[in-house]
This record gives structure tokens, sequence and C-alpha cells, in this order.
């Protein structure tokens, strides 16, 4: 596969309906065994922190694992905040592509979370940052950091929301 940039923004384009249509299996197998999912704690105004096994983090999972907990807390009604699930809509732009020296591509991404819950509809939004590895004619993520730039957390927060 010779990867463009464009087919990496169908596979974030794909990876986003897959949530947002609850596709759990589909969506955890984009995933690596030992993918790294991170979302760091601001420190100050424009500062987040950066060791998430030192430091405080919103969300941390140093391997797919994590995310496969939350998919069965989710399924088996196990998680209170999870339900009833919200409805989600998200969005991706300004994807930026540039390809490592090992192969992999480093990918940079704006990101819009809409969602629906309990008669309120509101809105997640920042940057995101991804380590891809080509897989075929797709590609597996192998990292995912998420910024989170919303300045107040009203409601539950979770891997869904981002």
């Amino acid at each position: 596969m010779n990867p463009t940039v464009q087919s990496i923004e169908q596979f974030l384009y794909h990876k986003a309906e897959l949530c947002d249509r609850q596709q759990w299996d589909e969506y955890l197998a984009l995933f690596d065994e030992d993918a790294e999912f991170h979302m760091p704690q601001w420190e100050s105004e424009h500062v987040h922190t950066t060791d998430p096994k030192r430091e405080m983090s919103l969300i941390y999972y140093p391997n797919r694992g994590g995310l496969e907990d939350r998919v069965y807390r989710i399924r088996t009604g196990k998680s209170a905040a999870c339900t009833p699930m919200p409805r989600t809509l998200h969005q991706v732009s300004n994807v930026q592509a540039e390809q490592q020296e090992d192969g992999s591509w480093r990918v940079k991404a704006n990101w819009a979370t809409h969602f629906y819950r309990f008669g309120e509809a509101e809105v997640f939004f920042g940057r995101v940052e991804y380590r891809l590895r080509a897989e075929g004619e797709s590609f597996r993520i192998s990292r995912k950091q998420v910024i989170l730039l919303n300045d107040k957390i009203r409601h539950v927060l979770d891997f869904y929301h981002v």
C-alpha cells in the first residue's frame, strides 16, 4: 500500500463513523494490541502533562486492553456513566500526515464531537495526534494522544467522546 493523506483521512472518517454507530468490535480492531491511548490533563492555560506514568491524565490506557474494558462495561451495563449511551457525531478536520523513517505515519488532526444525552446537546473539541502503521489496504493505530481544549467538562468524558 502506498498511503496518501486522502487514504489516511478516509481511515479517520471510518474510525469516527464506527464510534458514532457504536460498532465496538470493528472500532477496537483499528487499534494494535499494544496501542497507547492518552488524554493528558492541563497543568496551566497552555501546558499539559506529558508523562502519563508520573503525571495526571484525563484518560490513559497503556494498551488496547483499557479500551476493551470500557467496551465490556458499556455492553454489560456495568458503567452507569454510559447508561444511556449518548448519541455522538465526530467531525475530523485539518488532517496532516508525515511518514516517519520506520514507515509509520505521524498524523495530526483537529476534531469536534457533538453529543446528545439527557435532553442536552454539548460538544467536546480539540487536537489529536496518531501514530499509524499501514496494514494491507488500511491502517492500525499504534498510539493516540488527544488534547481536549474544552475549559469545562460538565458531563462524563469517555473514549467515545474523543
